[in-house]
This record gives structure tokens, C-alpha cells and sequence, in this order.
């Protein structure tokens, strides 16, 4: 019975890696579909490469930091336990590179691709295992300061702060330290749009992150026999309270439509286990009205040129989820309780300030020695030609030349 445990509980996370190693795919087409059509194929690239960039510098140096672990030990070892620790690096990787995933889409269109590669690396490395090592890898003293000092220990359950908020504070301080793109802001500070480039590609890469998404929150769990379908149900109804917010504020716009199950599975993450459904339904909802508000107040009202808006959809919706789980997920509310309000906002505010310090330390140091912005040229010219030599429609491309010519 032991044996089979142990490899029900590898079965059990290696499908849940798998799930959220879909959900890139999913970050892929949610920018392809959302940048203009001369910066498609950077969005595809970017997303592949910096997944794997990310694999190779969590398992060198990020997982270590994170949990006090090495896998530089011979394959014997390893293999222990049918590999348990392995399919858990695998699993926890895939969060770990969900944060260079998120920075891609805010600073899409004009940065310089390896620049951003090595800032990915370093941020999976360094900056995001930090974090992870206060709250999930129990080091530091963190957790058992926060508990004498307001009761009870940091609840994320799935990753509101550790890997949104964590990914879309990071990417803010990245869009500040870039700049908007060139004609985005005319002189006299009137906005100038830039439509997506493709509703269903952005649809397409919305869907595969939903369904993801319940890898990402049940799949948390680590071990079949602690599987909840609380967990299942809350981020069920996140994810609609989300949509049905987005549509009616957002006033059925499908670009704020179909960010708003994100918004909502972003804000459930940290309190899935503990809410009831109905408060799920409530973080969701709340979640959708602050992605779709604060994407027109960031972009037109403050300048800021957050492409796909991650700052408020994983940034602020990642922050209310892990207050909203202090909450939400108390006795008083219909929650499982084991949480505090003052636990929950100590660590959303040390998650945020690990972001901000990191991704200014990170993107500021690369802005210095090498920059990070493609030049005005290139910018033009889209990242497509300019770095990859070739567009996402080169038949159409070299008709239009030829008709020139």
C-alpha cells in the first residue's frame, strides 16, 4: 500500500506539472493574440525560451535556495520514492517559470530578447526563490514570525503573491524602466490604440490557461490522498465570478472578457482551500472589476504601457487574493478558517516588496550595462524582422514588397 501511495502521489503531481507546463501555451497565445501582428512570433519565441532558460537556472540554483535541496546526487538517489522530489522540482518549476511568463506580455513590443532572456534567468534563480523559500520552503523565519506576530502563518495556498503578484509587481517596475512604446502617447497626452491583433488567438490562449489553471490550484495539493474539490469549486467560481465581472464592467469587450476568468482564477489561488464557494464567487467578481478598471485608469489615466496588463491582472488581483483570503476564508464567513487578516496582508506586502526590490535590482543592472530596449529602428520595424528575420505572415510580407518593388 505504501508503494502504491508513493506512486499514485508521482502520477498524481507529474499531471499536474504537465497541466501547468500547458498553461504556457496558453501565456504564448494570450500575447501573440494580443500584440500587433509584427511582434507575434517574438511572443512565441519568448515564452519557449524563457521556459527553458528558467528549467536550467531553478534547477542549478532556484530550487535550492528555495527548499535546501540538490539534485547534484547520483541517479540512485534520486530515483527514490519512484522519483517523488523530481516530479515535485517539475511541478514547482512550472510556477517558477510562470513568472518570466508574465513579465513577457507587459514588456512585449519593444524589448531587446536576450537582455530579457538573462533577466528571466536571475529572476528564477534568485528573486523568485526567495520568496518561495519564506512561504513554501519554511525558511528563513519567516512564517514563524508572522505567526507569533498575528496568529497564524502566510496562507497561499496556490500562488496569488508567490507567483502573481510576485510576476506582475516585477514586471511593473520592468514596463517603468522601459517605457512605452514609441507612438503609443501622442504630445498633446492623448492615448493611441493599438487593437489586438487576434481575438482568438487571445480567446484561444485565455482557454488553455483556464483549464490549466485547475492543475495549477487542485494539483497544489502535492498528494492525492490531501486533493480537495473545494479547490476545484472555488476555482470554478472564481473564474466565472471573474468572467461575468469583466463582461458587465468592461461592457463586453472580449479583450476584458476573456482576461476576466484569469483575473478571478489569479485572485482564488491563495484561499482555494479555505473559502467557501459563494466567497470564491465574491474574490472572483472582485478580481474582474479591478483587472478591467485599473487596465483603462494604468494605461490611459498614469501612461503606463502594461501591454497585456499584468500589473493589475497578476499584480493587484494577486494582491487581493491573498488578502481576500484573511477574509474570505475565515469561520465568520463561511471559510475553514487557520487564517488571519494580518497574516495575510504582512505577507502580500513582503511579497510586493521582494518584487519591486528584485525586478529594480534585475532589470535595472541589465538597463545599465547592456540596456534593454530595442532601438528606434527596430521598434519600427516590429521584433519579428528585427530579431528573428522573418514575420508571422511572410507570404503577405513578401507580396507587399513585391507589389512595391
Amino acid at each position: 500500500m505504501e508503494a502504491f501511495k508513493s506512486g499514485s502521489d508521482v502520477l498524481f503531481v507529474l499531471l499536474g506539472a504537465i497541466l501547468v507546463l500547458a498553461m504556457h501555451s496558453g501565456f504564448a497565445f494570450l500575447e501573440l493574440g494580443t500584440v500587433r501582428f509584427k511582434n507575434q512570433v517574438n511572443a512565441l519565441v519568448k515564452i519557449l525560451t524563457d521556459f527553458c532558460g528558467s528549467t536550467v537556472a531553478y534547477f542549478v540554483v532556484g530550487y535550492g535556495i528555495a527548499y535546501g535541496t540538490s539534485f547534484f546526487v547520483g541517479a540512485e538517489e534520486l530515483a527514490q520514492k519512484n522519483g517523488y522530489e523530481l516530479v515535485k522540482f517539475f511541478f514547482l518549476l512550472t510556477f517558477a517559470a510562470a513568472v518570466p511568463a508574465i513579465i513577457s506580455g507587459g514588456i512585449a513590443e519593444r524589448a531587446r530578447f536576450y537582455p530579457q532572456l538573462v533577466a528571466s534567468v536571475l529572476i528564477v534563480a534568485l528573486v523568485y526563490p526567495f520568496f518561495e523559500a519564506m512561504v513554501w520552503g519554511q525558511r528563513f523565519g519567516v512564517q514563524a514570525w508572522i505567526k507569533s506576530s498575528f496568529g497564524e502563518e502566510f496562507h497561499d495556498f496556490a500562488g496569488s503573491i508567490v507567483v502573481h503578484a510576485l510576476g506582475g509587481w516585477i514586471a511593473l517596475m520592468a514596463v517603468l524602466l522601459l517605457g512605452a512604446r514609441r507612438g503609443r502617447y501622442s504630445a498633446d497626452g492623448h492615448t493611441v490604440g493599438y487593437p489586438p491583433s487576434s481575438i482568438p488567438f487571445l480567446a484561444l490562449g485565455a482557454w488553455i490557461l483556464s483549464v490549466g489553471w485547475f492543475g495549477f490550484n487542485v494539483m497544489s495539493a502535492q498528494a492525492i490522498d490531501k486533493v480537495s474539490g473545494l479547490v476545484a469549486v472555488n476555482s470554478l467560481m472564481a473564474m466565472s465570478g471573474g468572467t461575468i465581472a469583466a463582461l458587465l464592467v468592461g461592457r463586453n469587450d472580449p479583450g476584458f472578457v476573456h482576461n476576466g476568468p484569469l483575473a478571478g482564477l489569479v485572485a482564488i489561488c491563495a484561499g482555494s482551500d479555505v473559502v467557501h464557494p459563494v466567497g470564491g464567487f465574491v474574490i472572483g467578481a472582485i478580481a474582474g472589476v479591478i483587472f478591467t478598471k485599473l487596465f483603462t485608469v494604468t494605461q490611459n489615466r498614469w501612461k503606463i504601457d502594461d501591454v497585456l496588463g499584468v500589473w493589475p491582472l497578476h499584480g493587484l488581483c494577486g494582491a487581493w487574493g491573498g488578502i481576500a483570503c484573511g477574509i474570505f476564508g475565515s469561520k465568520a464567513l463561511g471559510g475553514l478558517g487557520g487564517v488571519t487578516f494580518m497574516s495575510q496582508l504582512a505577507g502580500t506586502l513582503l511579497g510586493i516588496g521582494v518584487a519591486v526590490a528584485g525586478g529594480l535590482i534585475v532589470y535595472g543592472s541589465i538597463k545599465a550595462v547592456s540596456g534593454i530596449r530595442l532601438s528606434e529602428e527596430e521598434e519600427f520595424n516590429g521584433a519579428d524582422i528585427s530579431i528573428h528575420q522573418i514575420s508571422a505572415t511572410p507570404e503577405r510580407e513578401s507580396g507587399r514588397r513585391s507589389g512595391m518593388a
